[in-house]
């Protein structure tokens, strides 16, 4: 029978799920292996065939690995707490959940019918309530710790306490707020009990601040820096604006330098881990305080603005601050007639995103508060300036101006009047270019002459001896916002009591979201929960937040390990054994968001001996992006400049004025138009008219985004009803790299499900009856087969995926060549062919007469070189220059040798005619050319 492949894949689908074919043992003498895809968050438009490329190439090594002899744990679950359910909820009413449930048994579907070997019995979902209670229980452990830095891990709040009760403050060096308070232990024993937990809400790993946050009137909610694009949201393209909200936030920063230094000790593509060593910034510099000038302003807060600076050298080079429009001294600092334009300002600065105002670095604006600050090396006095390109969050807020080493600061400096005071004698804006550059200080009181490393360390002392800055590392990384005002979310397990947090009963966990009438904020503008009715803790109010979406998905690896643990997130025998991640594979876009965040939880996990490793993922591959291949349409444009309803072939489009309009690629097959499903593609084209080129309607052709605005998706549930999974599998493989970017394109599937189809043949005769023998194979044969056996296993090995896919051609094309129907040949090709097509290889192994089974736990077959050693050569046979035929010969044979057995061949004697050659010319293992 021809290859039957919808038959063929159902069956297979069905007996994995009916026998949990890839069920992960938890105890086996096997080594563990374990392969994780970043799990998917499921939209309602289902996966399109950009989507499951990583997760193609992820279930070929999974299926590799299991032929190798490995206990492979390979899950899947999904990210389904998230903004796009609540957006349909408001617009429809429908509770988030139903949507959800509806699109991820859309997800489900598409994804068997892929034929992935994944373990569902393990699957979650961030939204289920027994998955987020251990998620809500990861958070108060976190509120129940603080940072120490002798011990460099965190530890906890008890033990601190402890400290406090014996010690009091002193002796204690943790990552905590600013204003922390230094008291005896008498001191801490005479605060009351909001007292004390005011002053810990200080040191906890996750507490409440006041911080700028990007805010969305329009969805009502908080969002992140990556959901934000020229001010306006991703998602609606509603106005975002700067505000100031209390927030819950995790010390993120606590972990810094272990974040960093982790880094070398994972096998990591280097530029994700670069774009994390920057997005960390570690700077080694000073920070320096510059006295508020009294006669200008007396702020009640404090009397100085700190800063913090890479480059104290160039101190004597500042002729203005710039502190940031959050700044909390702005308000203090402006005098009465500065007031209207620093308000202005303001207000402009909050239509812009953060990632905005940093990356515009040629454009200069600001407004200059009316008060001062003093140099406190030179006491010159110093106007403050607020400018949005200094943030509140970075740093303090605030940042010293040198015109002469900065270009952004000369800029500045050149727009507002504001002086440039050259202090290097090789000054050409160029210092923060290279700190090292050999020169000497000019204008720079007791550091002239100087040079660079010398002039550091002397302007170090003298603000340490006066008690106004001193030796700094820095983080430009700042603490995470760990709140969203919005519904479909973890509820924050807390409740308020006297205005201060307390955690919930950990037996009261999971805290449920409850039921509200609308997914929208109270009329009062609190979140939706506060919609909720009775929802109340016995002790005060729940907090009304819910966490953000990066939280459930910060640490799901370990939940896989032990998925339906009810007594804890995973047992330490389960996390002992799987330890960690082997492969990740997942989009590089989630470098500083998702990867980051997951290395945060994971060490803490560490340091509170519930995980055995630092780090949780050994080796992550980003897969590369599979573009849309859009097509086009052309509308021919009237005299007066009105669209037609007709329609240009592309070949024409120069000899008539039109407009291009995207076109349904999956109407357009090899960039010619079907013409009839183009008119009833939509109503208004059902009476177009087209100019055609050779009779037919050429379309255009570009490489963009694959996205349903451009028409450009394409659906794999209708390449799988055509070619079938395991076509699709390889085809997707077969278009290039997995870390490279490609464009989709449908027309070359066709020669892939060809090769599948010729592999099918191979084992079936002119009739297509099954027909393979028992006879030993040929040395051919075997040199093919175990080609393919070294080339597949070095190519998973280094996830060269591609070029798999063309070797397997070529060896199909040599054995189709042999006749090759040789069972001990062919049985073992269909195993080293099934991590990548294992529908048809299942199939086939079965009428191999291997019983009713799996091939998925054979024995990968072991490469043998001898059959790649070359004892004959086949020579090239040419009479007077002109090459008549091949003939295999012996290499061991010397050139007499050679020449008597070609001249004792009976087809040589037949071009002869009987003639005896003049001269035989061999040159061993190339050629033998004989005149006659």
């Amino acid at each position: 029978m021809d290859y039957q492949f919808k038959d063929i894949e159902q069956k297979w689908q069905q007996f994995w799920a009916d026998n949990q074919t890839f069920k992960a043992e938890d105890k086996t003498d096997k080594p563990k292996y374990y392969v994780l895809d970043m799990f998917p968050y499921p939209s309602g438009a289902g996966l399109h065939v950009g989507h499951p490329l990583g997760y193609i190439a992820s279930d070929i090594f999974a299926r590799y690995k299991r032929l190798k002899g490995f206990n492979v744990l390979h899950p899947m679950g999904y990210d389904s707490f998230g903004l796009p359910a609540e957006q349909y909820a408001i617009q429809t009413g429908q509770h988030p959940a139903v949507t959800t449930e509806a699109n991820i048994a859309t997800y489900r579907r598409q994804l068997d019918q892929i034929g992935f070997s994944f373990d569902w019995s393990r699957e979650v979902r961030t939204s289920s309530p027994d998955y987020y209670k251990w998620t809500q229980w990861i958070f108060m452990q976190l509120f129940n710790n603080w940072y120490n830095k002798d011990a460099d891990k965190a530890q906890s709040i008890a033990k601190l306490v402890e400290h406090f009760e014996k010690n009091g403050s002193a002796g204690v060096n943790a990552v905590a707020d600013e204003e922390i308070s230094s008291f005896t232990a008498d001191e801490w024993e005479a605060k009351s009990p909001n007292e004390q937990q005011q002053e810990l809400l200080k040191y906890r790993l996750t507490y409440l601040r006041e911080s700028t946050v990007n805010w969305c009137p329009a969805l009502g909610t908080v969002l992140a820096n990556d959901e934000v694009k020229d001010g306006f949201s991703e998602r609606g393209g509603y106005p975002v604006e700067q505000k100031k909200m209390m927030q819950w936030s995790m010390r993120i920063t606590a972990y810094a330098e272990r974040l960093l230094q982790g880094l070398d000790k994972i096998d990591w593509p280097e530029p994700l881990k670069e774009m994390q060593r920057n997005w960390i910034g570690k700077s080694t510099g000073a920070s320096v305080k510059f006295p508020i000038d009294a006669q200008n302003s007396k702020p009640a807060t404090q009397n100085y603005i700190e800063v913090f600076t890479t480059r104290v050298d160039t101190i004597f080079g500042v002729t203005f601050l710039v502190i940031a429009p959050e700044h909390e001294l702005v308000a203090e600092l402006t005098s009465p007639d500065q007031k209207a334009g620093i308000d202005a300002y303001i207000i402009q600065t909050k239509k812009k995103s953060e990632l905005d105002r940093m990356a515009d670095a040629k454009t200069v604006s600001g407004a200059f508060t009316g008060s001062y600050v003093i140099n406190p090396l030179n006491n010159e006095k110093v106007p403050i300036y607020i400018a949005d390109y200094v943030l509140a969050g970075y740093g303090t807020g605030a940042v010293m101006a040198v015109p002469s080493g900065d270009q952004r600061d000369f800029l500045f400096a050149r727009h507002f009047s504001l002086p440039v005071i050259p202090i290097l004698d090789t000054q050409d804006i160029t210092v923060e270019a290279d700190p090292t550059k050999e020169g000497r200080y000019i204008n720079s009181d007791f550091i002239n002459g100087l040079a660079y490393k010398e002039a550091t360390a002397a302007v170090v002392a003298k603000l340490e001896a006066l008690g106004l800055g001193k030796a700094k590392v820095n983080f430009r990384m700042r603490d995470a916002i760990f709140g969203r005002q919005r519904y479909w979310g973890e509820p924050v397990p807390v409740y308020f009591k006297e205005g201060l947090p307390h955690l919930i009963s950990e037996s009261d966990l999971p805290l449920l979201l409850p039921e509200v009438d609308k997914y929208l904020p109270t009329e009062s503008g609190e979140p939706p929960l506060g919609r909720a009715e009775g929802w109340k803790h016995p002790e005060g109010d729940y907090e009304l937040s819910t966490m953000p979406g990066w939280a459930g998905s910060s640490w799901y690896w370990y939940r896989y390990m032990d998925a339906h643990n009810d007594r804890e997130f995973a047992s330490k025998e389960a996390i002992a054994y799987w330890k960690d991640v082997d492969l990740y594979i997942g989009g590089s876009e989630h470098a500083t968001g998702h990867l980051l965040y997951s290395r945060f939880w994971n060490k803490f996990l560490k340091d509170i001996d519930l995980v055995v490793e630092e780090e949780p993922f050994k080796k992550l591959i980003n897969q590369g992006m599979i573009q849309g291949r859009s097509n086009f349409v052309y509308r021919l444009i009237d005299e007066e400049g009105r669209g037609t309803n007709t329609f240009v072939s592309h070949g024409l489009i120069g000899r008539y004025k039109t407009s291009p309009l995207h076109v349904d690629v999956n109407i357009v097959e090899n960039e010619v138009l079907n013409i009839n499903k183009f008119k009833a593609w939509r109503e208004e084209y059902q009476d177009a008219e087209f100019i055609l080129e050779n009779g037919k309607y050429i379309c255009g052709v570009e490489v963009e985004k694959m996205s349903k605005s451009k028409f450009n998706v394409v659906n794999p549930d209708d390449l799988i009803a055509r070619y079938g999974a395991d076509t699709l599998r390889m085809y997707e493989m077969f278009l290039g790299p997995l870390e490279q970017s490609k464009p989709w394109n449908t027309n070359g599937i066709e020669g892939v499900f060809k090769f599948l189809r010729k592999f099918w043949r191979l084992f079936h005769n002119d009739v297509w009856e099954f027909t393979v023998t028992g006879a030993e194979p040929t040395k051919a044969e075997l040199k093919s087969l175990h080609k393919i056996i070294r080339k597949v296993e070095e190519d998973i090995e280094r996830f060269s995926f591609n070029t798999s896919v063309s070797s397997f051609m070529i060896a199909i094309n040599e054995l189709t060549d042999l006749k090759c129907n040789n069972r001990k040949v062919l049985q073992d090709l269909v195993v080293v062919l099934s991590a990548y097509a294992p529908h048809i290889c299942e199939e086939l192994w079965v009428m191999l007469g291997n019983g009713a089974g799996t091939l998925s736990y054979a024995a990968y077959p072991k490469f043998n070189p001898a059959y790649l050693v070359e004892d004959e050569f086949a020579y090239p046979v040419s009479i007077n220059g002109k090459t008549k035929m091949n003939l295999n010969i012996s290499l061991s044979l010397e050139s007499k040798e050679i020449e008597e057995f070609v001249l004792a061949n009976a087809d040589v004697q037949r071009y002869l005619d009987g003639k005896q050659p003049k001269k035989v010319i061999v040159v061993k293992g190339r050629i033998v050319n004989m005149v006659v």
